[in-house]
């Protein structure tokens, strides 16, 4: 089904017919019974569902939004999206807790963190702070909260190198999201070497969050601000022809396709920006032909998982396909269904037990490839999925860009940084 081909998800209802695949193929379903499963909390519950009124059923909230069953429905029911509308209704009607308002304030929290960062990250990972935090906010005192960067954000590093940065009549809008801002520069800073490597000028616009974790809290209204700001200062570009690309799945798939679709944006902007965003390894290989070939032979064995939002994309496997035309460089996938971690979903004390049991299947994967092929890290699209990886397994995660740019010889894999001093973050 195209982007464009959207109807409302409760339009998708009839097409149900009970089959079960969705609740046979759904990892939350599989180890908890506090939800009875997609088809249950979706399309069944969805028929007892009357305008404007909340889910009779409050086990919704425990759908991970990990989209495993509209991947694998033969009707394309919207599951996902009734489940997600039907939170938001449940939101509306009883309110939300403090903590779910402080996890969909990524961008907020980022910010105030990187004022101070090191004293931030000893406020948030010291191990009282966590008891404190699980008891007053039922955040999950183990849940694998980010750490902010100390030697500054990624718009610190551009503003700084922008002066120097390459010029071309060949230009690419790079959306870096909050994880790559606050905690990860050094993924936008991986992403802007390899976009130039490509021959193209790289343009950093203005952005806000892109507005997934509320959107996941059932917070839809002030989702669509966001939303609203994004298509004021992205829109533009997308009007006259830039591409956008993004290096956070997830954030991409919320410009795109979770955003419009949720909140029910459908004028000409928002589908001219649907149509500008692209993750960057599905850009990438768009661009395949000007992708340079003088590569560095790595000789590295790397454990990969494809997120479930990455999936959702549609798009196939653009990582696998790049990553795999580095000499020396065997990519083994993982194929599971989903980390766990869900956006802000494992984070919560609630609801932590059920994310590591979902990630069972991907971390025993990560650990069996470690003893048997002596992996040193393993790579992943989503930052969240990474942080959940090297939770649960206690091996390095990166994202499949650090490793094409170290096949450039523009990256050091082990220290997350680029090779050229002049372009390394200075505090």
């Amino acid at each position: 089904m195209s982007t464009f081909d959207w109807i409302p998800p409760e339009f998708t209802l009839d097409q149900c017919i009970k089959c079960n695949i969705c609740v046979a193929h759904c990892p939350v379903a599989q180890v908890t019974d506090r939800f009875p499963g997609p088809k249950y909390a979706g399309p069944q519950a969805q028929r007892f569902r009357m305008p404007h009124q909340p889910s009779p059923d409050r086990s919704v909230d425990y759908c991970s939004g990990c989209r495993v069953c509209n991947e694998i429905c033969p009707n394309d029911v919207s599951i996902m999206e009734m489940n997600a509308k039907a939170r938001a209704a449940l939101v509306a009607e009883q309110g939300m807790p403090l903590r779910n308002r402080l996890l969909g304030r990524n961008e907020l929290m980022g910010k105030i963190g990187s004022y101070a960062p090191r004293l931030a990250n000893f406020a948030l990972h010291h191990p009282v702070s966590r008891l404190a935090a699980s008891a007053i906010f039922g955040i999950a005192r183990e849940a694998p909260l980010p750490t902010w960067s100390t030697t500054g954000t990624f718009l610190d590093w551009w503003e700084q190198h922008y002066p120097h940065r390459k010029r071309s009549h060949k230009k690419v809008v790079y959306f870096h999201g909050c994880a790559t801002m606050y905690y990860e520069p050094f993924i936008g800073m991986a992403a802007v070497a390899v976009l130039e490597h490509m021959g193209y000028e790289v343009i950093v616009p203005p952005q806000r969050c892109c507005g997934l974790p509320m959107l996941s809290n059932g917070e839809f209204r002030a989702a669509e601000k966001l939303y609203d700001q994004n298509l004021e200062k992205l829109g533009p570009y997308a009007q006259d022809g830039y591409d956008i690309v993004g290096t956070s799945t997830s954030c991409t798939l919320t410009l795109k396709e979770e955003a419009p679709h949720l909140l029910d944006r459908h004028e000409v902007i928002s589908r001219t920006l649907t149509g500008a965003v692209w993750d960057i390894f599905e850009w990438i290989r768009e661009h395949e032909e000007e992708l340079p070939q003088d590569f560095i032979d790595l000789s590295l064995t790397i454990p990969y998982h494809q997120p479930c939002q990455y999936r959702a994309h549609r798009v196939g496997r653009p990582s696998v396909d790049i990553l795999r035309r580095i000499p020396g460089v065997t990519i083994h996938e993982s194929g599971a269904r989903c980390c766990g971690i869900a956006g802000t979903y494992g984070y919560k004390k609630e609801k932590y037990d059920i994310a590591m049991k979902v990630g069972e299947e991907l971390f025993t994967f990560i650990l069996e490839e470690e003893t048997h092929h002596h992996t040193e890290f393993n790579a992943c699209d989503s930052e969240t999925c990474r942080w959940q990886i090297e939770h649960g397994t206690g091996q390095a995660s990166r994202h499949p860009i650090e490793v094409l740019a170290a096949a450039y010889g523009l990256y050091d894999l082990e220290h997350r940084s680029l090779r050229n001093p002049k372009h390394a973050i200075t505090s």
